[in-house]
């Protein structure tokens, strides 16, 4: 097996010279080298945000400035859990006046920075997103767009009427294993693409974390599944396939995680003597208390001796301490999903619950060669010579970061980053006007698997 070197590859694609090479921004960043639109990125003052939401994935997009303080300014902050608003208000020097509780606060004043940045609970963007566009504001916008179609549209019709930079967090696109595949299809290294198999392996224990205890658990108060953990896979396949998706068709249910599964013998909290809690995979204690996987999402003191009692209260009294056979949980633990699309490509798309690894895998399959891949490295086979090529993300992108999402987080903030500062919402790869595409498939696939139907899409 031969690696996929840039030698190989300019032959491959005929390019006669470097130059000709690095005119085209998507070959250039498929070999290591600095996407175009991150060098050009230099600003005489950083742009300055807001952030409306101070959690996980607040902190991510807003760690950026913390690395690159000339790029971006993290000047204000709302958020209603304390802990959480005191500490981020901390680390990036935010004034007294531009701490606030809830998102209203922020636009009860005039506008004090150049954007705002979205990471609220899936049901809360649409109020600060349509405010902040009414207010002039930029807008990095964490996916779903929103839990409703017609919400998503509203944002995109007022999007469109202010001329502000919407970028929507759909960080899939700018990780280098996606953006790679999207350079091998567009320049036909696997001839005609023709169809895609693309798996989502959520892993057991973050399925039991975030869809069966955590903030995902109900769609009816957050979203559904299909939209709140997979909107991403939806959007990198509309993306790669390069036209509209005509038609979907979607199955799957709750097989696992309900009431009659539940082991003889267990109880409604792991904690209070669980017969099975030793044995059980799903253990809340093994998760949160003994392995601490996942406690990520506690707002621990400051005082580490006091750790251990303080998960203990909160797996006494959260979700998190929860039976996840005893839950109101209704999120599908496995979901297929197939689509056709306008120029004939097919696709498959599975969401599973019951994997011993996360992290996407794809196979792309093309008239000239296929691809199979995980998303830290794949293999191309060429059907002409039979030789295959390995291209793996660690040896192949110089810059890479990782930064979550398979290095696409930071990538992304950088692109809108570069959008804000022209105003130029072209600029960047997932903007509204791309992205509310892909959830539009996802309302019109969770249509279909409700009321078992084939759906059109309509956009």
């Amino acid at each position: 097996m031969e690696n996929w070197t840039r030698r190989k590859t300019l032959k491959t694609l005929g390019l006669a010279s470097t130059a000709s090479l690095l005119s085209l921004d998507s070959i250039a960043y498929a070999f290591g080298e600095k996407l175009k639109t991150q060098s050009k990125l230099s600003l005489k003052v950083p742009i300055t945000a807001i952030v409306v939401g101070a959690g996980g994935r607040g902190n991510t997009y807003g760690n950026y400035a913390l690395e690159y303080a000339n790029e971006l300014d993290i000047v204000g902050v709302a958020e209603p859990i304390s802990i959480r608003n005191s500490r981020f208000s901390k680390k990036h020097a935010i004034e007294n006046e531009n701490r606030f509780t809830t998102w209203e606060h922020v636009f009860e004043q005039p506008k004090f920075a150049d954007a705002i940045i979205i990471t609220t609970p899936d049901q809360l963007h649409y109020g600060p997103c349509m405010k902040a566009l009414e207010m002039g504001y930029h807008v990095l916008l964490e996916k779903p767009i929103s839990p409703s179609e017609q919400e998503c549209r509203d944002i995109l019709k007022l999007a469109k009427k202010t001329g502000r930079v919407v970028g929507v967090c759909h960080v899939l696109r700018y990780a280098p294993y996606f953006q790679q595949l999207k350079t091998i299809i567009d320049n036909k290294l696997i001839g005609d693409l023709i169809s895609i198999q693309h798996l989502e392996p959520i892993g057991y224990e973050h399925m039991a974390h975030s869809y069966v205890r955590g903030n995902w658990h109900n769609s009816k108060e957050s979203t559904p599944i299909i939209l709140g953990k997979s909107c991403h896979d939806l959007d990198i396949l509309r993306w790669l396939v390069g036209d509209s998706c005509e038609k979907i068709v979607a199955f799957g249910d709750q097989k696992w995680f309900i009431n009659k599964n539940a082991p003889k013998g267990s109880t409604l909290r792991c904690i209070d003597g669980c017969a099975i809690e030793a044995e059980c995979p799903y253990s809340a204690l093994k998760l949160y208390y003994r392995n601490r996987h996942w406690t990520y999402v506690f707002d621990f003191p400051e005082d580490t001796a006091k750790h251990d009692a303080f998960i203990l209260n909160q797996l006494k009294t959260t979700n998190y301490g929860r039976c996840v056979y005893q839950m109101d949980n209704d999120q599908p633990d496995h979901y297929v999903t197939s689509m056709q699309f306008k120029n004939g490509v097919t696709a498959n798309f599975s969401m599973e619950a019951f994997t011993s690894g996360h992290g996407r895998k794809t196979r792309l399959m093309g008239s000239m060669g296929d691809i199979v891949g995980d998303m830290g490295k794949f293999v191309h086979t060429d059907f002409r010579t039979g030789k295959q090529s390995e291209w793996n993300v660690h040896k192949d992108v110089k810059d890479y970061q990782g930064h979550g999402h398979g290095g696409g987080d930071w990538r992304l903030v950088k692109n809108w980053l570069l959008a804000v500062s022209t105003n130029d919402a072209s600029l960047l790869t997932s903007t509204i006007d791309a992205s509310i595409e892909s959830h539009i498939m996802g309302f019109m696939a969770e249509k279909s698997r409700l009321n078992n139907i084939v759906c059109d899409i309509k956009l």
